[in-house]
């Protein structure tokens, strides 16, 4: 069976031989500078907050455009040498970004066996069959970790890079093998909202408000990666897979990558890298224009939100909404209007002490 690290390293791999073989144009097309949202911040749905954020309906919000090298178009093209192109160039060629583009209609999952099979287990069987329940029509996609070995020759791995990658490259919806879809995707985005301004929706997986949350969570607020919607070529998705790339081959040129902790996978591909990127995201004076700022988007923008808020191109979800009936953090029941995706913790991958992390103790 493909092991988690081998899958990563493999990744890694293919992703080096991408950067190092890939022709591009040279020089990369500049993402036009957009107001910066942390004075912006918008909410949708049924409820108004009473954060000192300034709100709006979303109609005044500036376009995100595509961040994207441009790809060759019509007729001959002189082919230049893109060893100076970056690994993030490379990945914007390889998979651009069109924010205006529709959300694709697909569903990936990842297990051990497919849902035909004998072992796929029971227990996931009611969890699995929410997904292709609540979304007729879309392309509902159980990927192994045999077929991952093939589908990485082309774009991706398993495990929790998987993702990451496969949203880069195809978009739609990611979500855990445990999670039950509860709502279907078409009723996630506030009405208000135009889906042709959103390129990525995610939720809050963690707001503990307490003083020793440093011993149960990687971040004061942690966004969730079991269950994340894009677009295809998203530029968090595209740093997201960088940084892990990047790390994992620090990591393996200086003998440290054999042996890793769960824990020391979960800081550099789990919910603390895909937070503090998408955070990094909010604050970049790439996307947005930072001379309008009176100050960075933090936690405290999104601690104890009670509605959506749409920050850019990326709307925010409260905790209600992938984390329904934790009994803590604020987060309302799975009857609530907002809840949308129901997570069972399984985490099958962790050792048993990490699977439970930060849920209330009976």
């Amino acid at each position: 069976m493909l092991t988690f690290k081998r899958a990563l390293i493999f990744a890694a791999c293919i992703l080096t031989v991408l950067f190092l073989v890939t022709r591009t144009n040279n020089n990369p097309t500049q993402p036009d500078i957009l107001p910066h949202p942390s004075s912006d911040l918008q909410k949708g749905g049924a409820e108004q907050e009473d954060s000192t954020t300034k709100a709006d309906d979303g109609s005044n919000s500036a376009k995100m455009p595509p961040v994207q090298m441009k790809p060759p178009g019509n007729g001959q093209q002189i082919i230049q040498d893109s060893s100076r192109a970056t690994l993030r160039e490379k990945l914007a060629y390889q998979f651009p970004y069109d924010q205006e583009s529709k959300f694709p209609a697909y569903i990936w999952q990842t297990w051990k066996y497919t849902p035909a099979s004998g072992e796929f287990g029971e227990s996931f069987r009611p969890a699995e069959a929410s997904w292709s329940e609540k979304h007729p029509g879309f392309i509902h996609e159980v990927i192994t970790d045999q077929v991952a070995v093939h589908l990485l020759r082309h774009f991706c791995s398993q495990g929790r890079l998987f993702r990451y990658l496969i949203l880069l490259a195809r978009g739609g919806i990611y979500s855990d093998i445990d999670t039950y879809a509860l709502k279907s995707a078409t009723e996630w985005l506030p009405e208000i909202v135009p889906r042709e301004q959103v390129g990525l929706v995610i939720g809050i997986e963690a707001d503990p408000d307490r003083e020793d949350w440093k011993e149960w969570y990687s971040r004061r607020i942690q966004f969730c990666q079991w269950t994340i919607q894009s677009k295809a070529g998203h530029p968090v998705l595209r740093e997201t897979v960088a940084h892990i790339t990047d790390e994992t081959l620090s990591r393996k040129k200086a003998g440290t990558l054999k042996g890793i902790s769960d824990n020391k996978v979960i800081e550099f591909t789990g919910p603390a890298v895909w937070t503090d990127t998408i955070f990094n995201f909010m604050n970049d004076k790439k996307y947005f224009d930072m001379t309008t700022s009176k100050g960075n988007i933090t936690w405290r923008d999104f601690t104890g939100m009670k509605a959506a808020k749409k920050v850019g191109d990326v709307v925010v979800l409260p905790i209600t909404s992938f984390s329904p009936g934790v009994q803590q953090m604020g987060a309302e029941d799975v009857d609530h209007p907002l809840a949308f995706v129901k997570h069972d913790f399984e985490g099958t991958w962790k050792p048993e002490s990490l699977r439970h992390i930060g849920e209330q103790q009976q």
